[in-house]
């Protein structure tokens, strides 16, 4: 099994009306993977891809890969609540041979037991039939407000061997983490918090979809290959968790490109405030332009 290594979760961009704008995430999913990034998640939470419809889906995929990305770069986030809508939005990214599908569970039902999750995702892989592969199953309960346990992993894999592929943990609890790769260290083992990244590597993980690489790849590059501890990414990451993550990576990596267009987002999320985005872009210099750093 190759390594999974570093995928960054490509942050969208739009322009005033909220419609997408394909050159500028082209020529960043060209940059990300120029940095050292071994893939490209799309429609992620970075992405804001649970306000990406289906139409819009498929002309983003077939404009990245006519533009000469390979679809095994490519891994494609599914977060939806319908079974039915999953299946579609995962089973036209595996027609079309993307290396992994990034499948949250559904998060408008609150409270909800392993069982309920358990007989959701089976729904989803019996919809797919034979086109579920490669699944690796999200765990972001600050989204979702339900924890995907180790033991419905244990359960998911043992049902859907070849299916179930691996995990990406954005939950930020250290233990849960450390449970995963104990207990399923033959699995891809995905840290999502940057904070946990590098000690998770050197336990096993097999590397991370991050937000932040879209504006440090090399960095959290070296984190999620390496397990090369980084106390700069570490601090940048508390900064960026004060406020609401998706605008303020925008933010970075607008600044980092001197393009502004990158500040938007899609509503219902709104924009940091300009005094956010300074604020933000002080720690950064101190962090990554400093003669000490």
């Amino acid at each position: 099994m190759t390594r999974f290594g570093l995928s960054v979760a490509l942050t969208t961009p739009f322009d005033e009306n909220g419609d997408i704008l394909l050159d500028m995430m082209i020529a960043q999913v060209k940059r990300s993977l120029a940095g050292g990034c071994n893939s490209c998640t799309l429609f992620g939470t970075t992405g804001e891809g649970s306000s990406i419809g289906m139409s819009e889906r498929e002309k983003v995929l077939a404009a990245v890969l006519e533009s000469g990305v390979t679809p095994d770069r490519i891994v494609v986030g599914v977060l939806v609540d319908s079974a039915e809508d999953a299946a579609a939005q995962a089973g036209h990214a595996l027609d079309l041979g993307v290396r992994n599908i990034l499948l949250a569970p559904p998060s408008y039902f609150k409270n909800v037991s392993d069982e309920g999750l358990f007989r959701w995702f089976s729904r989803v892989f019996s919809l797919l039939g034979a086109k579920a592969r490669d699944i690796l199953v999200y765990n972001i309960p600050s989204v979702t407000m339900v924890t995907l346990s180790v033991p419905l992993v244990a359960r998911l894999r043992k049902a859907f061997p070849g299916i179930v592929t691996g995990v990406k943990d954005s939950g930020g609890d250290w233990d849960h983490t450390q449970a995963l790769l104990k207990d399923h260290s033959d699995l891809i083992i995905l840290i999502g918090d940057e904070r946990h990244l590098a000690q998770g590597v050197r336990m096993g993980g097999q590397g991370a979809i991050s937000g932040v690489a879209n504006f440090a790849p090399q960095e959290v590059g070296a984190m999620a290959n390496e397990g090369r501890d980084d106390p700069r990414v570490v601090e940048l990451v508390v900064e960026l968790l004060k406020h609401p993550v998706t605008p303020a990576v925008k933010a970075m990596l607008a600044r980092e490109l001197g393009d502004p267009k990158w500040l938007a987002v899609r509503a219902p999320l709104l924009s940091i405030s300009t005094e956010t985005q300074n604020q933000l872009g002080m720690v950064f210099d101190r962090l990554f332009r400093s003669k000490a750093a």
